[in-house]
């Protein structure tokens, strides 16, 4: 290609020249300016006969050089095919002598395994002769012999055994008792606190014995709106410049004492001041609660509880078991887990913290169906306790536990509460007669509140005005009365008040 170019491009330069030069000479004469050009062109076939032979010459040359490589590449072809074949000769020729080495092998297999059979049968031959002379000579056939050797030995083993469980057994309850006695008797040494008891009333002091008149109010309004706001019983008596609050719930009784001391302070004492009295007395309950929480916490040293938890733990220290203050009980038992821990080398913060949480569950037991185990468990685990706390809290009371930690906090609460004067059984189950008759009366409905006074001996019921008419609550009235009847069992009579008040409050600017 480039060749065709080159002779092409001479050709149009020769043109041009001859062009030119019959331009330029046109004048003097057409046959010299013919002459040249006829010179310039036979110059220009000769560079192109010499152009297109060079053009011929390099083409054979690389035709030639071509067919060289190509013949040089078939004969490495033709190699490799032939070595190929060889090595597939040989491939096939191993393959065939491997088989045939395979087929001796298990010929030879075949014939040893026939004569290891044959081998075999006369050797149980030979067995079964000679045990048969053997029971001939012994008298005694062979599986009585076994049976008889088994038996004697089982029953050998059986009095080693025994013999040997008996002496573990002793050995490791003595261990046992001297090392429990002694760990016990160092926590409960290292651990002394004070007897707690609690009774259903408290005593309010009054400047003077006027004060009691206006605690009363006229025709009694003002001793109704105490009552009916705290929940409790007002005991206005002979005793010289006080009053006494009788309640079996130590919250209310706490908050009527608080409202009582600030109403007395005040001087204003009428139904609308005694709400807002009692509404701040709450406040004041609850900054308490609160504080008694913290204060638990860090008496026991038991990390991450959260606010929530706080303040139940606070709650704790208005409820009682038996006459034992919860609270004081719960860091007490944290304190000897902690130390029982120590001396067993388990984990201390989670004996601990089991301890402070074991009776948890008793701060929403009025407000929450179950035992105080199974709530307590349900709210740890609800505010992010780990695991093996919330199963101590909730196995502390089981037969079988699932940690030696929960075994130490159950432990831990009964050295407690067998501690002497710790626990008094008539009040828990006073307490637990007025729940119970609370709750007898909460099951109807259109009741917003109700409150067992007089020692269990009255229950009033406040009902909501909007659900419960003066002929209902009459209705109301009896049929509670018979529901107490049918379920509870109690002394003497039990009074039933059912309270519906109505109030229209207008404000004047």
């Amino acid at each position: 290609m480039e060749t065709l170019i080159a002779v092409f491009s001479a050709l149009v330069i020769g043109i041009a020249l001859a062009a030119t030069v019959q331009f330029i000479l046109g004048r003097r004469g057409v046959t010299q300016a013919r002459l040249k050009a006829i010179g310039v062109i036979e110059e220009a076939e000769e560079n192109k006969r010499k152009i297109v032979l060079q053009a011929k010459e390099e083409a054979l040359n690389i035709r030639s050089t071509s067919e060289k490589e190509l013949r040089d590449r078939r004969s490495d072809l033709n190699r490799t095919e032939r070595r190929l074949n060889q090595r597939e000769e040989q491939i096939s020729q191993k393959n065939e002598s491997t088989q045939k080495r395979h087929r001796q092998i298990e010929a030879e297999l075949d014939r040893k395994q026939n004569l290891l059979d044959e081998s075999r049968a006369e050797l149980e031959e030979i067995k079964e002769k000679e045990v048969k002379q053997l029971e001939i000579i012994a008298g005694v056939s062979i599986s009585d012999a076994k049976n008889a050797l088994m038996k004697k030995a089982e029953e050998d083993i059986k009095f080693e055994l025994a013999k040997r469980y008996r002496d573990l057994e002793n050995e490791y309850k003595n261990d046992a008792n001297n090392q429990a006695k002694r760990v016990l008797t160092l926590a409960i040494h290292r651990l002394a606190s004070d007897v707690v008891s609690e009774n259903s009333t408290s005593t309010v002091k009054l400047p003077n014995d006027e004060m009691k008149g206006r605690l009363i109010g006229r025709e009694g309004r003002n001793i109704r709106a105490i009552e009916a706001a705290t929940g409790v019983d007002l005991i206005i008596d002979d005793t010289p410049e006080a009053v006494s609050v009788s309640c079996f719930d130590p919250i209310r009784r706490e908050v009527a004492k608080i409202a009582l001391t600030n109403l007395v302070a005040d001087g204003r004492i009428h139904p609308a001041r005694i709400e807002d009295i009692v509404e701040k007395a709450q406040e004041e309950l609850d900054e308490t609660i609160w504080q008694e929480g913290e204060r638990a916490v860090f008496e026991t040293r038991v990390r991450g509880m959260n606010s929530e938890l706080i303040r139940l733990i606070g709650r704790l220290k208005y409820r009682y078991s038996y006459g034992e203050n919860i609270l004081q009980h719960s860091i007490e038992v944290s304190n000897i887990a902690g130390m029982l821990a120590a001396e067993l080398g388990a984990n201390i913060e989670v004996a601990k913290a089991g301890g402070l949480l074991h009776d948890i569950g008793k701060a929403l037991t009025h407000e929450v169906e179950g035992t105080h185990a199974e709530i307590g468990a349900d709210v740890a685990q609800k505010h992010g306790i780990s695991e093996p706390i919330w199963r101590a809290i909730m196995e502390h009371h089981d037969e079988d536990m699932g940690s030696i930690e929960a075994f130490i906090v159950a432990a831990a609460d009964a050295v407690s509460a067998a501690r002497p004067g710790s626990r008094k059984d008539t009040l828990e189950h006073y307490v637990k007669r007025l729940e119970a008759l609370e709750a007898v009366a909460n099951e109807f409905p259109g009741i917003e509140r109700s409150f067992a006074i007089q020692a269990g001996r009255e229950i009033r019921i406040v009902v909501q005005p909007d659900s419960v008419d003066d002929s209902s609550a009459a209705k109301l009235a009896r049929d509670v009365a018979n529901k107490i009847q049918d379920t509870l069992a109690y002394p003497g009579q039990i009074k039933v008040t059912v309270i519906r008040e109505t109030r229209n409050v207008e404000i004047a600017t």
